[in-house]
């Protein structure tokens, strides 16, 4: 099941094997795409994955989450972006870009957050968020996926997890205003709905959440799956389930210590979900998918070792595919 296609929108992967967004910090301070970030994503497109989504792309250069975070806040990134775009696609895969706003754990002086409470103790007390910060930020977004639609991006990810400024809002340990944004679902409904107008209707719009913050008082999956209920229909197409990232805590990971999670989710909601988290194998998650734990599967660290692991390892699940003629001599 896991080399079965599958269809979201009008994008149609050939496997079920994601790769997740990952933080490369290669960028220069303009967030600009150099060789590495197109090298870096063309070796995983070879390597057989059915779908890469692209690292965390600041819409706002005081939203990065280091100062050597990849750019979408102006249009001088579309051309380097577009660069990355081509050439996945020449090599058959196709390509999401997430983007985001860091929050209060953004690495720059005038931090801005949901409420004026640090992430923690090292770090800067954030200002809270004016109705007017809150209407440029969505503004941001809206900008930032036009431009990722004209750099040809086949999936748009928006950032609400691990912390970061939706997130914030998202959830009570970080959110304690007083007015309407109380509510974080309502700041979401408005980044979606500025999103939708300039992301087109037949291309596909996912949504990173953390599902668990391990700490008493935190969102669970059940509290997402409220959310992702309240927005659906706004036009969210899939759900790419992770955890944490919030406030510190202590969280026990193991080999597929999120499927459950994203389990719940796919059921409560009726959405298709990526599911993961440390999965070292394809036996695993052809085993998620079979479970209805998720519809597919990340991968992060393991592509980072291994960009060639899909291809490589497809014969574990006794699939035959069709191994890059360049590399034939090396097939085993």
């Amino acid at each position: 099941m896991l080399f079965d296609s599958f269809l979201v929108k009008n994008l149609k992967l050939d496997n079920r094997t994601v790769m997740a967004p990952m933080c490369m910090y290669e960028s220069d301070e303009n967030g600009l795409v150099n060789d590495f970030h197109v090298i870096h994503y063309a070796t995983r497109a070879i390597g057989g994955v059915g779908l890469i989504i692209q690292e965390a792309t600041a819409i706002d250069p005081d939203g990065r989450i280091s100062v050597n975070d990849l750019g979408i806040w102006n249009d001088d990134h579309i051309d380097g972006l577009k660069m990355i775009v081509d050439t996945v696609h020449r090599y058959h895969c196709p390509i999401g870009i997430q983007i985001n706003h860091a929050g209060r754990k953004a690495r720059v002086e005038h931090k801005i957050a949901p409420s004026a409470i640090a992430f923690n103790d090292e770090k800067d007390l954030p200002v809270a968020m004016t109705e007017d910060m809150i209407e440029r930020m969505v503004y941001q977004f809206r900008e930032a996926a036009g431009r990722a639609h004209e750099a040809g991006y086949d999936l748009l990810e928006l950032h609400a997890a691990h912390g970061y400024l939706l997130f914030q809002f998202l959830s009570p340990l970080s959110n304690k205003r007083d007015d309407q944004y109380k509510d974080g679902v309502i700041v979401l409904k408005k980044v979606i709905k500025a999103v939708r107008d300039v992301w087109p209707q037949d291309k596909a719009l996912a949504i990173r959440v953390s599902a668990y913050e391990y700490v008493e008082g935190g969102i669970t999956p059940e509290m997402i799956a409220k959310v992702l209920n309240e927005v659906k229909d706004l036009g969210i197409d899939l759900v790419d389930v992770s955890s944490g990232g919030n406030v510190i805590a202590n969280i026990k990971a193991y080999p597929g210590y999120q499927l459950e999670f994203a389990k719940t989710i796919k059921k409560m909601t009726g959405l298709p979900v990526i599911g993961g988290g440390m999965i070292e194998d394809l036996r695993q998650a052809e085993q998620a998918i079979k479970d209805k734990s998720c519809d597919l599967v990340f991968y992060g660290r393991l592509l980072l070792r291994n960009p060639y692991y899909v291809i490589n390892h497809a014969k574990d699940l006794n699939v035959e595919i069709n191994y890059p003629k360049p590399y034939k001599r090396g097939q085993k």
